[in-house]
């Protein structure tokens, strides 16, 4: 950047002296060429070789070849009869495009510096537990077990579970929020955090390959590969567009001189025209601005921790219009607790103890609720059979009796009975049964909440253009009925199996329209399959979640629903910004391109078609950094 300004001072400053050269220095024409070829080299050595590549490789069709075709023709058209010497304007098109791609890539060069400071996350080094001491090493020297040390100050380098001390965490750069986060013994932290107050010992639990961090930067770095119909359109229509306007300009610098008396003074006017056409009609703006926009887009949605996947998905959250949530994790906290232990015939804590032991191989978030609650030790003695029952629950043979404990899907499996629960009162609690050798038991009543702000991102969807909203889950009908009252959901459907969400899906996406789209909100662990499915997937809560990160097409790196409509927001802002720069530049360059084929424009008004319009639109472009 430095050296293209420096040459850009030189340059302006021999075609100052060129000039002064002119006017006082009664030269003949080829000398006064050699004058101004001093800057015209300066600025424009670089534009005239890639155009000799392109010529080269068979491939020349590109503003560089435009730019050079253009120069080269005002540097030689005054030595045509009647023709006037145009070298200072053939020197003023390069300059000023060579100014206006030190623009576009200033533009651009501040997007990436940008996304490269958000993403700033993937440390250096790490320090590695040996015996009593600490070892520095490089992330990658460091295995899956292995023990860390992280200083106040240090960033986090590898994912893993803190072992022992108490912090809190700056996680700003993974989740766009600034409001630390506390972690003690026992919690998960992941790579690219900052820890700020206190020591931890972490043991490791993923490598450097596979970190949180160097997923995020991966998906960053792949962003751009994922181009917009737009990006592919502008690519795939300047391929057409350049050796079409290029013939043009040919036949409007042969074809109307053969009308006038004099062919040679004519083509000396008509091959102005077609050079001031050329200039014109380099699609600079374009190429470079719409590509430009959606890039800083996906940077401007990284900073609020929203990470896009591609220009593509931009397009597809903007035109979005039906949106389906998952239940648990997304609108509700997921973080079950035991509420309360109805029994019938057997004491409370051995009811705890015989669900903990059976559900002690599980992940499921319920499962994880009942091995917590128990406050005795869990032992793998005695415990044979272990099955899990996708969408119904779990059976196991313990201390020789059978068990199963689950849903009503369950119990009724195993042909048992359950009675009413009068003294059941949260309306969005979950029971789990429990049966033995055939007999109800009792069951454990796991409440869990909905998340703040859950009413009011709805709310704000639907003003935003979102006409359907649809809740999808496993749970008991009543329990997703009140969850849609409380929140204005207009369309539910509970106590799905997995499978049965697909099929859901399915039926959304054949009744969505061709001009909307359908977007999907999981927690991006259990709903892969349908987080692909969709138009777009959205992952709530991908800190951590390695899966999230895989399968989602946008994740949002906290559990916030607000990011939803922020995503939205930010989509439809962009794609607007790049609908602005295209009806901008089209909508110049055709007015002069029609003004300077009839001679009623001069190469100076050309430059501003095309240089000038470029770096208006590259620096609206850069408005889409800001959120």
């Amino acid at each position: 950047m430095k050296t293209k300004i420096i040459r850009l001072i030189i340059a302006a400053a021999l075609l100052a002296v060129a000039y002064v050269i002119e006017q006082n220095a009664n030269l003949p024409l080829w000398q006064l060429l050699l004058v101004y070829l001093i800057p015209y080299f300066v600025v424009g050595y670089d534009v005239l070789w890639e155009a000799a590549e392109g010529i080269a490789n068979l491939d020349p069709f590109d503003e560089n070849f435009l730019m050079a075709i253009a120069t080269i023709g005002a540097m030689a058209i005054g030595f045509l009869p009647n023709a006037e010497p145009q070298f200072m304007e053939g020197v003023f098109v390069m300059l000023f495009f060579q100014l206006g791609e030190m623009f576009e890539h200033y533009a651009e060069d501040k997007s990436r510096d940008s996304i490269v400071d958000l993403m700033d996350i993937r440390p250096d080094k790490a320090n590695l537990v040996v015996g009593n001491d600490t070892k520095e090493v490089t992330p990658e020297e460091v295995k899956i077990g292995d023990t860390i040390l992280i200083k106040v100050g240090e960033k986090v380098p590898l994912d893993g579970r803190v072992i022992e001390g108490a912090s809190s965490l700056n996680t700003v750069a993974l989740t766009g929020e600034s409001v630390p986060r506390s972690v003690k013994s026992g919690d998960f932290i992941v790579s690219g955090c900052v820890n700020l107050s206190g020591v931890l010992k972490v043991e490791v639990k993923k490598t450097a390959g596979e970190s949180t961090a160097a997923k995020i930067l991966q998906l960053v770095e792949e962003a751009s590969e994922n181009k917009s119909k737009s990006e592919s359109f502008i690519r795939r229509f300047a391929r057409v567009y350049t050796p079409a306007v290029v013939i043009l300009a040919l036949i409007l610098a042969v074809v109307p001189p053969f009308f006038y008396a004099d062919y040679g003074a004519g083509f000396s006017v008509w091959l102005y025209r077609a050079l001031t056409f050329l200039v014109v009609s380099c699609p600079c703006a374009l190429i470079m601005s719409i590509p430009l926009t959606f890039f800083c887009g996906i940077g401007g949605a990284g900073h609020q921790g929203i990470l896009i996947k591609g220009g593509n998905y931009m397009e597809t959250l903007a035109k979005l219009r039906t949106l389906v949530v998952d239940k648990t994790g997304t609108l509700t906290h997921g973080s079950f607790a035991v509420e309360a232990v109805h029994t019938h015939e057997i004491a409370s804590e051995e009811l705890l103890r015989i669900a903990a032991l059976a559900e002690q191989f599980s992940a499921h978030p319920i499962a994880l609720a009942l091995t917590k609650a128990y406050s005795g030790t869990i032992s793998k003695e005695g415990i044979k059979n272990v099955k899990e029952i996708a969408g119904h629950g779990v059976t196991a043979t313990i201390d020789g009796h059978n068990v199963a404990l689950g849903n009503e899907r369950m119990m009724q499996q195993v042909g048992v009975a359950i009675p009413q629960c009068d003294a059941c009162t949260n309306a969005v609690a979950t029971l789990v049964y429990v049966a033995i050798d055939g007999q109800y038991k009792g069951h454990i009543v796991i409440a869990d909440t909905l998340k703040e702000g859950a009413k009011e991102t709805i709310a704000q969807l639907k003003v935003m253009g979102v006409a359907e909203v649809v809740m999808l889950t496993g749970d008991k009908a009543d329990v997703a009925q009140h969850v849609a009252d409380e929140l204005g959901i207009n369309k539910h459907y509970a106590e799905l199996l997995p499978d049965d969400k697909m099929k859901y899906m399915e039926e959304l996406l054949a009744t969505s329209s061709a001009t909307s789209t359908l977007a999907f909100v999981g927690d991006g662990i259990n709903d892969a399959p349908v987080l692909a499915r969709a138009d777009v997937g959205i992952a709530m809560g991908g800190l951590g979640s390695e899966a999230a990160i895989e399968a989602a097409d946008v994740v949002l790196m906290d559990d916030k629903l607000s990011k939803i409509a922020k995503a939205i927001g930010i989509s439809r802002h962009t794609i607007a910004i790049a609908k602005q720069n295209a009806v901008f530049a089209i909508g110049i360059k055709v007015g002069v391109l029609v003004l300077s084929t009839f001679g009623l424009t001069s190469m100076g008004l050309a430059v501003f078609a095309d240089v000038g319009v470029m770096v208006l639109a590259v620096l609206n472009a850069t408005r889409a950094l800001k959120a």
